[in-house]
């Protein structure tokens, strides 16, 4: 196949496949945060949140496509991957962004209670490049209904 037949996507595309994954959280009564790993422009895993479903503090979206991108990869480590993300990852997901070697973080909305950079921009990788603000108000809007609804329960 010719290189100028592949269908290059661009990250809002990434990130909107990302919100499908939030949406999907928040059918589920999860926190709406959605996640995909893109290798090689194809996205390689699919993930939202999960904490709830799996009673385990663990369970982020990040987190839940480390793991399955690896496993379609057959090892550890992400550097040649793209992780799109509906919100700011948290230490937690932060450090193990580390420990993957992911290549680069693209995020929508800024965590202003528990994103990493609340603490320290180095937590991730030295060699991870990082983008913020795609899609950030429809991310946003989504997480904004989410707590809407929880507070009028």
């Amino acid at each position: 196949m010719k290189a100028s037949s592949y269908l290059l996507f661009s990250e809002e595309y990434f990130m909107n496949e990302a919100l499908k994954e939030a949406r999907e959280a928040f059918e589920k009564d999860e926190v709406p945060v959605g996640a995909v790993v893109v290798c090689q422009n194809r996205i390689i895993a699919r993930a939202h949140n999960l904490t709830e479903t799996l009673n385990d503090v663990t369970a982020h979206a990040e987190m839940q496509a480390f793991t399955a991108a690896s496993d379609h990869l057959g090892g550890k480590y992400l550097n040649e991957c793209t992780l799109y993300v509906t919100l700011e990852p948290c230490v937690m997901c932060a450090g193990a962004s580390f420990w993957t070697r992911i290549g680069k973080i693209a995020y929508a909305a800024k965590d202003e209670k528990r994103g990493y950079s609340l603490i320290h921009q180095h937590l991730l990788h030295p060699k991870t490049a990082v983008t913020d603000g795609i899609l950030e108000a429809e991310c946003k809007q989504l997480l904004k209904s989410f707590f809407a609804k929880k507070r009028n329960k």
